[in-house]
């Protein structure tokens, strides 16, 4: 059995005192071995010291090795460079570089970053010469402190000095300064420029450019790349997922799986993702399947298993998402408030408070996002006395400050319950600054509760603070239209034409045999099946109309003829990936909709209709919610 490390460090502390001094010198080399290993194994600033001590005795005190050993030692250990490791490199005569080094280094760590270059030019004022690591230790220093310009002058140092602008670990590390200081043009450079480049030098490139959203550069450089390894192929993951194109983040990890490269818990949380943002079950459960076949099962591993449990939230399957959740063994804050989270767009604000409370038993304590979860829950079902409570105990009772989203929450909650000036008064008296999300929430509940002179306020907030916010544009000219204030409507579309602002066509996506992913834009008649789609939703309507349905003019906001408005509800999105749905799946199966904008009450009182009509559940996740229509009634009982 092996011995903890503190007893061996005290063991061979006292085997070394024992070395008769006689054979100091010749045995200089295995004693430093030994001292080097005590080091090692080094837990606490007391053993350290144990060392430091057998150092000195044994009249090493002035080895530069083993003193630039002891300050790594104490700077993993966050040992205040001062006075301890200072005043033991004082104690040399002649540090070497790698001394020099290991004292800089360890104050890079800890800043202020002045201290490092002070360091660096007393040395050089010595005449001593820097070395790779010196330059690896400013340039990380740099990175951390995100100062471009004082990494340029090191940059620099690495040129005039010269030598060390080859060196292939100077020069990733000076990628990754460029890269995390948002200098991407110079970090190519420097890649451009490098006589030699390894995996590394590719993946910082390829890692810089996907967190900025440039995939298109990043695929580029991952091409090019010669040896891909896993954290090339997770880096182009992530970075697709990560900006909203989950696609082309499950093609990537498709072709990993293919390529036989291993996957690691990263990797996988961010093609999980991906998933979620695609609300596909086909792609959810073949994650899943890898997942549990790469060791990482949601029964075990509590970050997968989070992950899972908000992937199939957002897949519209939260009672797989909750099996998923019960089947955990380990639960943490995450797994909790994604279950919470799950519950709440999906309408269950019951089982969010119960699942609330049974969390709050354990020891794990509620944070933002929980309380996120919960104000969401109730504003979804109507909830305004209970979301009053949860707001006004989440700081009081559980310790968690309020912020600009939890006042969001708030006047949304406030807002759809038809209690405007409540939650316009809330907003003017918010501890903090409202941002976009806040007065969007305004905006919203205006749209609902048909109140232009409010929803006036809150754009003319929103256009300052996301002036190419369009949505907010189209939000508010919906609003005039349903006031039918047709003027106010053409300023508005003349003020989005003068700043260049199109619309985002409103579109759907629906699972077809096999789990394939069929879009549909407004008004599309692109589909190979369009001329059955439009028969399949003409059958429908007319079986509506002999149940009392009649369109919702209203929700076409122009000023156009009845003919023409019917015309244009009958080609939402939504309506076409549902006929297209009913045409193309088995009699009983459940239609998965997912639309990128908010769905119609025209479009929600067919979804109504048909779910019994067809004798279907149809679940759409619209850019709010999850709606499940069932036998004629939505799960969001008409409060949305």
């Amino acid at each position: 059995m092996v011995a903890p490390s503190h007893t061996r460090c005290a063991q061979t502390t006292r085997s070394i005192s024992f070395i008769p001094i006689s054979q100091h010198t010749a045995n200089k080399q295995l004693l430093e071995s030994q001292l080097i290993s005590l080091l090692h194994h080094c837990t606490n600033l007391n053993h350290i010291k144990r060392v430091h001590a057998q150092i000195i005795r044994h009249g090493l005190h002035q080895s530069s090795f083993l003193l630039a050993k002891l300050i790594r030692t104490l700077t993993k250990l966050n040992a205040p460079m001062d006075p301890y490791p200072r005043l033991a490199f004082q104690q040399v005569k002649q540090p070497n570089p790698f001394l020099w080094t290991s004292l800089i280094r360890g104050y890079s760590f800890q800043r202020p970053l002045n201290d490092s270059i002070l360091l660096y030019n007393s040395m050089r004022r010595v005449g001593t010469g820097p070395v790779s690591f010196t330059f690896t230790a400013l340039l990380k220093a740099c990175a951390a402190a995100l100062d471009a310009d004082l990494g340029r002058q090191i940059h620099g140092q690495t040129i005039t000095i010269g030598g060390f602008a080859s060196d292939l670990y100077v020069g990733n590390t000076m990628i990754d300064m460029y890269v995390k200081c948002g200098f991407l043009d110079c970090g190519h450079k420097v890649f451009d420029e490098m006589p030699d480049r390894d995996v590394i030098s590719w993946t910082s490139l390829i890692v810089g450019y996907a967190r900025r959203g440039y995939m298109d550069s990043a695929g580029r450089l991952f091409d090019e790349l010669p040896l891909k390894d896993m954290v090339a192929w997770t880096a182009m993951v992530t970075g697709f997922a990560q900006n909203a194109r989950p696609r082309e983040a499950l093609c990537f990890f498709d072709r990993m799986q293919d390529a036989g490269i291993e996957t690691d818990e990263v990797t996988l949380v961010g093609v999980i993702s991906a998933c979620a943002q695609l609300g596909a079950t086909k792609y959810a459960n073949w994650v899943r399947h890898v997942a549990e076949k790469s060791g990482y099962g949601p029964t075990n591993n509590v970050v997968i298993g989070s992950a899972l449990v908000d992937m199939y939230s957002k897949c519209g399957n939260v009672d797989e998402a909750f099996k998923v959740f019960d089947n955990m063994r380990e639960r943490n804050v995450f797994s909790y408030s994604s279950m919470i989270v799950g519950f709440a767009m999906h309408g269950r604000a019951n089982a969010a408070v119960q699942l609330f409370h049974e969390m709050v038993k354990t020891d794990i304590r509620p944070n933002g996002v929980t309380f996120i979860g919960m104000l969401t829950a109730c504003s979804h079902a109507g909830m305004v006395e209970h979301g009053r409570h949860w707001f006004a105990t989440m700081e009081k009772s559980y310790g968690v400050t309020p912020t600009a989203d939890h006042y969001a929450c708030m006047v949304d909650l406030l807002g759809r319950g038809g209690c405007l000036e409540e939650a316009l008064e809330l907003v003017r008296t918010m501890p903090m600054d409202p941002h976009g999300g806040v007065w969007g929430a305004l905006l919203g509940a205006c749209r609902i509760h048909a109140n232009p002179d409010v929803a006036e306020l809150a754009a003319v907030h929103l256009f300052e603070l996301e002036p190419n916010g369009i949505g907010n544009y189209i939000l508010l000219s919906n609003i005039y239209a349903s006031a039918r204030r047709w003027d106010d409507v053409a300023r508005v579309r003349k003020l989005m034409r003068e700043k260049g602002l199109k619309k985002d066509p409103g579109s759907s996506w629906v699972e077809g045999k096999k789990g394939k992913i069929h879009e549909f834009f407004a008004g599309d008649v692109t589909h190979v099946k369009s001329r059955e789609i439009r028969q399949a939703l003409d059958d429908l309507v007319n079986k509506l109309q002999l149940q009392g349905y009649k369109p919702n003019l209203s929700c076409v906001p122009y000023d156009v003829s009845d003919e023409d408005k019917k015309r244009i509800l009958m080609t939402h999105s939504e309506k076409l990936a549902l006929a297209f749905g009913l045409l193309s799946t088995s009699a009983g199966c459940t239609i998965r909709i997912v639309k990128n904008l908010r769905i119609c009450e025209d479009c929600h009182s067919v979804m109504c209709g048909a779910s019994q009509i067809a004798g279907r559940e149809i679940v759409i996740r619209d850019n709010m919610r999850f709606h499940h229509f069932s036998d004629g009634k939505c799960s969001c009982g008409n409060f949305w």
